[in-house]
């Protein structure tokens, strides 16, 4: 299956703050694994007055390289695209050192109920005790007079997941929706697919020219890439279908041929993102499945 170039090109200088804007420095947490590539990316944006968009993980060097890079300013707001436990936690010491309000679409959900008799696998990875200052809605704007960040609801990877568009620059801060490196993990139950493919309609509507992600470095043409996106998942949703009609009939057979080639250290996450296209699919009555979908249920043609 055809797939997307990625650019995995990205110089993490784990506790320097980079310039990537006149506005904006990069801080890359040192928390390198599979779904975090080099670690967790938190912005300062700001000159006098400062706001920090994902503050990352509990990590004491991660809050003293940020507290530096601050360097003693005000810092007004802390910016928490979701609630995945690289992304939110630090937010709770950051605004003890600084005072700044929290603010985040609201605290962590599932995409969805749970079945009956399923057990969330992503609990464990999930800041189930965030809690924001000032929840934010979609196209809502805070202006600090320096910089105004509109709140950009792309839910598909958490059911709480924003971008942040810092108005009149053309950057967006896209976190784990759309990043330069990978794909987005969409995994239910803390995901969904419908939402994730929804969001990057809303993207491709909008006119920044300048990604700034969670992880990895930027994606310097968004439209084209983010259409990409797209037509990936697209073609991956026809893929785990065709594995049906050849036969498969479990998610463990189709991650087995379709992701022959990934880290099988990523099989089980790839689960989870078959496991979503499957969700699609079944709503859209294009599968059938005894009962709801589920990571260990048998699918077939409708």
């Amino acid at each position: 299956m055809p797939d997307i170039e990625f650019d995995r090109r990205f110089e993490p200088a784990h506790g320097e703050a980079v310039p990537v804007s006149d506005m904006v420095l990069r801080l890359t947490v040192n928390n390198p694994g599979p779904f975090t590539f080099h670690g967790t990316n938190s912005y300062i944006v700001g000159r006098d007055t400062l706001a920090v968009i994902d503050p990352g993980p509990e990590d004491e060097a991660h809050l003293q390289a940020l507290l530096t890079a601050i360097g003693g300013r005000p810092v007004s707001h802390i910016f928490v695209s979701h609630t995945h436990a690289d992304h939110s936690p630090l937010a709770a010491k950051l605004k003890q050192e600084t005072g700044a309000t929290v603010v985040a679409e609201g605290p962590h959900r599932a995409a969805r109920p749970l079945h009956i008799g399923e057990i969330n696998p992503l609990d464990a990875s999930s800041d189930t005790v965030f809690s924001p200052d000032r929840t934010l809605s979609d196209g809502e704007v805070v202006d600090a007079g320096e910089w105004a960040i509109e709140a950009v609801a792309t839910p598909g990877h958490a059911a709480n997941h924003m971008a942040f568009s810092l108005k009149g620059t053309g950057i967006l801060f896209s976190a784990d929706h759309v990043m330069a490196w990978a794909t987005s993990i969409v995994a239910p139950p803390d995901g969904a697919m419908a939402d994730y493919m929804a969001s990057l309609e809303k993207l491709i509507a909008r006119d920044e020219t300048l990604y700034l992600p969670g992880h990895g470095g930027p994606v310097t043409k968004p439209a084209k890439f983010v259409r990409a996106l797209k037509t990936h998942r697209k073609l991956r949703a026809a893929a785990i279908l065709d594995r049906i009609r050849k036969g498969d009939r479990t998610i463990a057979e189709m991650v087995r041929e379709i992701y022959r080639d990934t880290d099988p250290r990523l099989h089980g996450a790839a689960g989870l993102s078959v496991l979503a296209h499957l969700e699609d699919l079944v709503a859209r009555g294009v599968v059938v499945t005894e009962g709801p979908p589920a990571i260990n249920g048998v699918f077939s043609p409708s």
